[in-house]
């Protein structure tokens, strides 16, 4: 790739986030906030289809593939080994857009489980 300003830009951009994002607090913050936003974008998701019901199936079939995607980011490729440098062992932290996506996505599966509970009772 060419080594544009766009380019330029968006690297530092990239790399700036990550260092401020090294902080542990800060971390954590970052993780816990995308955890509720999955929760919340869940509940968007299920009011919003509920309205139009001829957008249930391509909804699921939209959510499906994108939990199994963040999933297979996150955990792995597809023949289950991991990539080198995906994973730091010795302090046990992935990659910061990782874990939010990671994150993102077990608070949309729990919203998800919530809803189905407050329609079932």
């Amino acid at each position: 790739m060419q080594n544009t300003r766009l380019n330029t830009l968006i690297d530092r951009i990239f790399r700036q986030f990550t260092q401020w994002a090294e902080n542990p607090w800060r971390r954590l913050s970052l993780i816990i906030i995308s955890l509720l936003f999955g929760n919340f974008l869940a509940s968007a998701i299920a009011t919003s289809t509920g309205q139009r019901t001829d957008l249930d199936i391509f909804i699921s079939l939209i959510m499906v593939i994108v939990v199994e995607l963040v999933s297979w980011l996150t955990y792995g490729t597809i023949a289950g080994q991991r990539k080198p440098g995906k994973y730091n062992p010795i302090l046990g932290q992935r990659p910061i857009l990782i874990a939010i996506l990671n994150n993102l996505k077990i608070g949309l599966i729990y919203g998800l489980f919530v809803e189905a509970f407050k329609l079932g009772s």
